[in-house]
């Protein structure tokens, strides 16, 4: 009795063993199959076949109401807090306790921020002294060439008048310089090819000209004239008022150092 029990148990488990070998094989085999079928998808079918049979129009304008994303280029936000099911729900994907679970700036620490330790910034050694000061991009407001044709013959122009006759905008804040600019094709006769400076012998006032700018004006026999960037006026003219200044300074230094050492003089022989 007690062999024939022991017999059946082993025809099982043979029996067993090789189904789980067989079934194994099987899924092994439908994974490796299902693995060479796979297919990136970025979006769903039905717009990525409706993009890749979309054809352009012979009369189609860009413009503000007829430009579109390309599909699988913007995502859509994510919903979270709104069931289990997608793993985002009760506790939003944040987790349930610490500091980045918690609302406001709790998801996120400041930059550099090390948990309380020594951060790394404050570790590093310093350079004694103060910072050196990087270089500053000049950054004008821009007259195009083309701003200039509106004046007549032999005027003056510069931005304020520009500004008064509403062919240029207001300046940024933090723009208080211009700078008057062209480009390969200024300066043509032919038509299409670029803006072409109309307006003869003008005097145009501005802090910086681009070599095709000065070329076009001078051409029509106009006349460049630079400003200085802090005070507004012909640079020349500020460099001579300097120059003045700086004389002046120069006499006023001499005339003090004469009288030091007259001081001077008249005290060591006090002491005599």
């Amino acid at each position: 009795m007690i062999f024939t029990t022991l017999a059946v148990l082993i025809a099982n488990l043979i029996v067993v063993s090789s189904f789980g070998t067989t079934s194994n094989n099987v899924l092994c085999e439908k994974s490796r199959v299902s693995n060479d079928k796979i297919s990136m998808k970025i979006f769903d079918w039905k717009k990525r076949q409706e993009f890749e049979n979309f054809q352009v129009p012979d009369d189609y304008v860009l413009s503000v109401n007829t430009i579109s994303a390309i599909p699988g280029s913007r995502k859509k936000f994510l919903r979270v807090g709104r069931g289990i099911s997608a793993g985002q729900g009760k506790t939003c994907g944040r987790g349930m306790r610490g500091q980045k679970s918690r609302k406001g700036n709790g998801k996120g620490v400041r930059a550099g921020f090390e948990g309380g330790q020594t951060a790394l910034y404050r570790r590093l050694p310093k350079f004694v002294g103060k910072p050196h000061k990087g270089h500053t991009k000049t950054v004008y407001e821009l007259i195009k060439l083309e701003m200039l044709n509106s004046f007549e013959d032999n005027s003056e122009v510069d931005f304020a008048q520009l500004l008064e006759k509403g062919i240029a905008t207001k300046a940024n804040k933090s723009r208080d310089i211009f700078k008057v600019v062209g480009g390969s094709n200024f300066g043509l006769e032919e038509e299409g090819v670029g803006s072409v400076l109309k307006a003869k012998n003008l005097v145009v006032k501005a802090h910086a000209f681009t070599e095709s700018a000065r070329a076009a004006i001078e051409a029509a026999g106009g006349t460049c004239v630079v400003l200085s960037p802090t005070r507004h006026i012909p640079l020349e003219q500020a460099q001579a008022e300097k120059a003045v200044v700086v004389a002046g300074n120069l006499v006023r230094l001499k005339e003090l150092r004469a009288l030091k050492a007259k001081r001077d003089q008249a005290k060591e022989l006090a002491k005599v």
